[in-house]
């Protein structure tokens, strides 16, 4: 059975997170990806399989390097997932600063 992983329980983990950070601008190998944190290989390398399950992550052969990079397609995906929730707490908030503006401009009359 192919368990597929969760987007959202992938970026969840903070170095993932920082993994899609790095590679973002550029595609690197493990070992690179790897010197950037302190812990062991082993462990990046199943942050990077997680991350490629969840298609975030590309793979690349190049002669006998494998290099990650962003899948910005379905980086995308999910910050169109997003937007509405983003847009709502923009909207939010922004109420809430009004409120404040006006109750303070109150406090100073």
């Amino acid at each position: 059975m192919n368990l597929r992983r969760d987007v959202f329980q992938a970026i969840a983990d903070p170095t993932r997170r920082a993994i899609l950070t790095l590679v973002a601008t550029q595609a690197m190998t493990a070992g690179l990806i790897a010197s950037n944190f302190d812990t062991a290989r082993p462990t990046v390398s199943k942050h990077l399989q997680i991350l490629t399950e969840c298609e975030l992550l590309k793979q690349e052969q190049s002669g006998r390097e494998i290099y990650y990079h962003i899948n910005a397609k379905k980086m995308k995906e999910v910050a169109d997932f997003i937007e509405p929730f983003r847009q709502m707490w923009d909207e939010r908030f922004n109420k809430l600063e009004a409120i404040m503006k006006q109750y303070q401009s109150k406090q100073t009359e």
